[in-house]
């Protein structure tokens, strides 16, 4: 009888510290769920301010050529005047936890116009955020277009 009532303890004593582990990784998948979206919205609004914030010192982002940029390149892509993006949406997001290291995937569309010219990409991706110094940051970024 004693060995059943340790036992319970010790599962009770589990279950009690599962539970705000799993519910601050929900907290945390949503928090970069909603910085991953204020990310795009500030993209399309050049919102420097923001992007810096966002993206880590040494972030890099690979785009569907395959060339890659640092945050510094990103954020002066993103300020181009001759760059004006009408849509910047993204869906089938999906966040996966791993302690402070959040794994996004999903689809990415943007239309715009780039030096008076139209372009519109249909995009899959995948972002890495870490939580840094308490703060959440993207540190790398890869889009890829889908072959059919």
């Amino acid at each position: 009888m004693r060995l059943l009532r340790v036992s319970a303890v010790t599962f009770c004593l589990l279950a009690a510290w599962a539970i705000p582990s799993a519910a601050q990784e929900k907290s945390d998948a949503a928090t970069v769920r909603a910085l991953e979206l204020k990310w795009t919205e500030s993209y399309k609004q050049r919102r420097v301010d923001v992007l810096s914030s966002l993206l880590a010192e040494d972030f890099v982002i690979t785009i569907e050529d395959g060339s890659t940029y640092s945050k510094t390149g990103y954020i002066s892509h993103s300020a181009e005047d001759s760059v004006h993006v009408e849509v910047a949406e993204m869906s089938d997001i999906k966040v996966r936890m791993h302690g402070n290291t959040a794994v996004l995937t999903g689809a990415y569309h943007e239309r715009g116009t780039s030096k008076g010219k139209g372009y519109e990409y249909h995009d899959r991706f995948t972002d890495i955020w870490m939580k840094i110094g308490g703060k959440w940051q993207v540190v790398a970024s890869h889009y890829s277009v889908p072959t059919k």
